[in-house]
């Protein structure tokens, strides 16, 4: 029987995977998908985390381009990340898996307060964490939170769950003739401008030799197939 290229990983969702094709809120058909498919991948022995995002309800930087301050646009969307985060721990919940939400921003009443000790023993025990609230801190995105939680927690890869189905040197809904990418490095991601974390993220990735697989969510079954070591999407690393 095969076995899982990796033992630990951070799964990073997007609030607008969650959003499903809705444009706004949590569409629960897409929520039951991604509950499902990471049952498969617990059954694997596979220790998961998983970090969320919450662009699919508030965004701080187009809070920001509105005029809004910068730092009290970002705290919303870590609020609204938290609310992805009990949404899926929810939907994870009714699949019979136990799971831990840990919290950047303390609220003891909904979540444990981040703790980087704790979070690996809740690994080693066989739960599945969320990590949200991002990083704590304005003016960095829910990508660089999963770069640091994975070089935290030591997780062996980020898998990075889009609505498509990899890294393309343009925009592939806008150019028919964009060219997918199967594998990057990291400075191709740094200096091309890719799109597949901001620079922050890709830069810690890259210090802590973090590799990225970036693939699409909405293809039932690609997350396990990512966490096996399929060739799908692209592959960011040395």
């Amino acid at each position: 029987m095969q076995q899982p290229k990796y033992k630990r990983v951070v799964l990073k969702l997007s609030g607008e995977a969650l959003a499903g094709d809705r444009s706004y809120g949590i569409d629960h058909k897409t929520l039951l998908s991604i509950a499902e498919q990471l049952l498969e991948v617990v059954q694997q022995g596979v220790e998961v985390a998983i970090v969320v995002g919450g662009g699919n309800i508030w965004r701080g930087v187009a809070g920001s381009a509105q005029g809004m301050d910068r730092a009290t646009a970002d705290y919303m969307g870590m609020l609204a990340t938290e609310i992805n985060a009990l949404a899926l721990q929810d939907a994870l919940e009714k699949q019979g898996l136990e799971i831990r939400v840990m919290t950047a921003i303390e609220m003891k009443e909904i979540a444990e307060p981040y703790i980087r000790r704790r979070a690996i023993r809740h690994l080693e025990s066989g739960r599945v964490v969320i990590f949200s609230a991002g990083t704590g801190n304005p003016y960095f995105s829910t990508d660089t939170a999963a770069a640091l939680r994975s070089a935290e927690i030591e997780a062996e890869v980020i898998l990075m769950a889009k609505k498509v189905d990899g890294v393309y040197d343009s925009d592939p809904l806008k150019n028919p003739e964009a060219i997918k990418f199967d594998k990057l490095d990291y400075i191709e991601v740094l200096n091309k401008g890719l799109g597949v974390m901001d620079s922050t993220a890709a830069s810690l990735c890259m210090d802590n030799r973090i590799p990225i697989v970036v693939f699409d969510l909405t293809m039932r079954g690609n997350i396990l197939k990512a966490v096996m070591g399929e060739p799908i999407g692209t592959y960011v690393g040395r």
